[in-house]
């Protein structure tokens, strides 16, 4: 396996090229047959960089690695291209080992012709459209039945038996005014109050169906 070396301003040292191809030979070991391989050497600043580049019959990898010195750049790019390799291998091996799927009924059934989809589909019973069905043809001469809807209507209306207050519940004690009277009603909650003002008079104070209170002077 040939081994492309560029250098970018800066020199491959012998070394840095026999531990590179080492390294890439044990990738080969977990990746499988490399068919071509490239590492390019270049610097940033004070920075070392070494790019890998590797291409398989089913897989390419390209890994990076930067550091101080080129030795510690090109353990790094050579360690995340093996780490890459390792877990392509854990993939195909996992894929190989689930359990084929045995195909369904439905899909070892033999296609239905045209013309049998078409006569399927006339079988079928069509669908209601806005809470009705489609009319039927019939043939000429032959009489249908009409459908007949039958409606029912309600019986007799329920008579409400009325609400009876008992007199000590409608009556007030003493003697009091209208607001009083009000807030009376509203703090024992009834709808309606019999009341005298000041003077004597007798009232009536009764809650409507909307919820206002209405005042009622006896005569």
């Amino acid at each position: 396996m040939e081994v492309e070396f560029t250098a970018r301003q800066v020199k491959i040292s012998k070394v840095l090229k026999t531990g590179a191809e080492e390294g890439i030979e044990r990738i080969a070991l977990v990746l499988g047959r490399i068919t071509s391989a490239a590492l390019t050497f270049r610097a940033e600043r004070h920075l070392q960089i070494v790019e890998i580049a590797l291409q398989s019959r089913h897989h390419s990898i390209v890994s990076k690695g930067e550091s101080a010195s080129q030795e510690s750049a090109l353990r790094e790019a050579l360690a995340h291209a093996e780490l890459q390799a390792q877990r392509f291998r854990d993939r195909v091996r996992t894929r190989k080992r689930l359990p084929k799927v045995a195909p369904t009924a439905e899909a070892r059934a033999p296609r239905k012709t045209a013309r049998a989809r078409l006569e399927a589909v006339a079988a079928e019973p069509e669908p209601e459209q806005n809470g009705h069905r489609p009319a039927i043809a019939r043939p000429p001469g032959k009489q249908t039945k009409a459908a007949i809807t039958v409606h029912s209507f309600p019986g007799k209306p329920a008579v409400v038996e009325p609400h009876i207050l008992s007199a000590h519940e409608a009556l007030a004690i003493r003697p009091m005014t209208i607001e009083e009277a009000v807030k009376e009603a509203e703090f024992r909650d009834r709808d309606l109050l019999v009341f005298r003002n000041m003077s004597g008079e007798l009232f009536v104070l009764h809650r409507r169906r909307d919820g206002k209170m209405e005042l009622v002077e006896v005569p």
